[in-house]
């Protein structure tokens, strides 16, 4: 199976490569179609590689690290090329492999527009170096290759959304690369102060130790930039500016991946680095991460809120944006309350987000590529859109993501957020339970001010007169590369929603097994 992990990694590598090449013919429009058909046939084996790396991966022992690889890289600076999966990283590669394939699959049929762009060719070679990065970040076992991992992924995205974006596109993506990078640098820091005192960069052997041989000032000083570093790229509040204008010039594909996977890298590497490597630090900052997290939650939502009011003028992909805000808080409360219960809540909302806000962002391009805008008074008119009579299975996907979203029990987006409040509810010794119970009921005003903003979304874009004149003439219903592209999707938010042990099961021992030191 270490083969398998290897190949995931270098066979989109390879592809990115490929699309140097002069293999793709003189020809633009020929070119183009190879291209994007090569973007397709990669990511698609990509994805069933990551299929066979979750049949093979051993069931019964989800906490043990499998399919590694451990080589010495580089001697001088103990940097090791230390690969492997766990019950926490499985879903997460997973789950990149299928938003990677369905976005090129969305993309061989609906490709941005770009100014300046000679080809295809270099919206797949960017496409497929994303995926490379992504892939990596859940699959490294190495600090400094984490954070290589960490940094490969801004450049593609930062010229997807400058080049392939739309409105005010440069200035975001210059934002975007700002906050990350420099997140990326205060993160590496922390990195460089834990391997310098334990004498390894290796995630496995540090989490073993558990934070022995690190003085708790070490472990704070660590931990702090650590957490400023992956809080960036969550994204925590305050530091979430960049993510609404990001999200709103970056093309469908753009969003998909940027809310799908790589909000989760943030989170990730709390749970994969700071509780186990540095836990008297992650327990110092831990109330204060609870504290950003259920503001995080109430400020989103009452975003989105003024956003979806009549006369707001409010862009549809803004408001997903400061969405992902507060449902993310969910997630940053899952893990600052130090419980398996919590944590794994968290790790469960980290995939729920990924497969809802993944078809929410599919929709909400369909309707602004058909009606040229994500305005939601312009698209709601006087008495509503009514897709639900214009164009019906559009209308039912976005409110069954919207219903989803917002935590209908059932669906997936239902357990993380109720974990996540249970482990805030009776938080690890040692943390003040009053104030976390204070973070709960924050966050169940969350749910509260979700559920009305996104109630108030499906009546005004899927509700309203189908008689009345519509800012486009015809508007057509669901496309079949797009039924193919989001069906998966919803498929699996049902699923997960029916079965949570589907991921509760792989999460659970090994959270145990890192929070207890192993």
């Amino acid at each position: 199976m270490n083969a398998v992990l290897i190949a995931l990694l270098a066979l989109p590598l390879l592809g990115a490569a490929l699309t140097l090449a002069p293999v793709f013919g003189p020809d633009r429009a020929v070119a183009d179609r190879r291209a994007l058909r090569l973007n397709t046939v990669v990511t698609g084996a990509v994805l069933l590689l990551g299929i066979a790396l979750a049949a093979g991966f051993d069931h019964d022992e989800p906490a043990r690290m499998q399919a590694t690889t451990d080589l010495s890289w580089i001697p001088a600076l103990h940097v090791r090329f230390h690969l492997g999966v766990d019950g926490i990283s499985l879903p997460l590669i997973v789950l990149t492999a299928l938003l990677t394939f369905l976005c090129a699959l969305y993309s061989e049929k609906r490709l941005p527009d770009g100014e300046n762009v000679p080809s295809a060719q270099a919206f797949v070679g960017l496409f497929l170096l994303l995926e490379v990065g992504m892939l990596a970040t859940f699959a490294v076992l190495d600090l400094l290759l984490f954070f290589l991992a960490f940094e490969i992924v801004l450049i593609p995205m930062y010229f997807l959304i400058a080049r392939w974006g739309s409105g005010a596109k440069v200035p975001a993506a210059n934002r975007f690369i700002l906050y990350t990078l420099l997140g990326s640098a205060v993160m590496l820091l922390g990195f460089l102060l834990i391997g310098g005192k334990a004498g390894t960069f290796d995630m496995q052997a540090l989490a073993t130790a558990h934070g022995s041989g690190l003085s708790h000032t070490t472990q704070v000083i660590a931990a702090l930039a650590i957490l400023v570093g992956l809080a960036v790229k969550a994204p925590a509040w305050p530091l979430h500016s960049w993510l609404p204008d990001a999200h709103t010039a970056a093309p469908t594909v753009g969003s998909v991946l940027l809310a799908g996977v790589l909000l989760k890298m943030g989170t990730y590497g709390l749970v994969r680095v700071l509780l186990p490597v540095v836990p008297d630090g992650a327990t110092t900052l831990a109330p204060y991460l609870g504290a950003f997290a259920a503001v995080g939650i109430v400020y989103g939502s009452l975003a989105c809120l003024a956003l979806s009011r009549p006369g707001a003028k409010g862009d549809l992909k803004r408001l997903i944006a400061y969405s992902s805000v507060g449902h993310m808080g969910f997630v940053l409360l899952g893990i600052a309350s130090l419980t398996p219960v919590g944590v794994n809540g968290a790790l469960f909302a980290n995939i729920a987000h990924g497969l809802i806000t993944g078809l929410l962002f599919f929709v909400v391009g369909a309707l602004k590529d058909r009606y040229g805008t994500a305005d939601l008074d312009t698209l709601s008119g006087t008495t509503g859109a009514a897709l639900y009579g214009r164009a019906p299975r559009l209308g039912v996907l976005l409110a069954f993501a919207a219903v989803a979203s917002l935590g209908l029990p059932g669906l997936a987006g239902f357990w993380g957020e109720l974990l996540a409040m249970f482990g805030a509810f009776d938080p690890a010794d040692g943390l003040s339970r009053p104030a976390f119970v204070t973070y709960m009921v924050l966050a169940g005003l969350g749910t509260l001010l979700t559920a009305a903003y996104l109630l108030i979304v499906v009546r005004r874009v899927c509700m309203g007169d189908p008689e009345q004149p519509a800012p486009v003439a015809e508007l057509a219903d669901l496309r079949p590369y797009e039924a193919v592209s989001w069906t998966p999707l919803a498929a699996l938010t049902l699923l997960a929603g029916l079965w949570p042990a589907l991921l509760l099961g792989l999460s659970d021992p090994a959270v145990k097994h890192l929070l207890g030191g192993g």
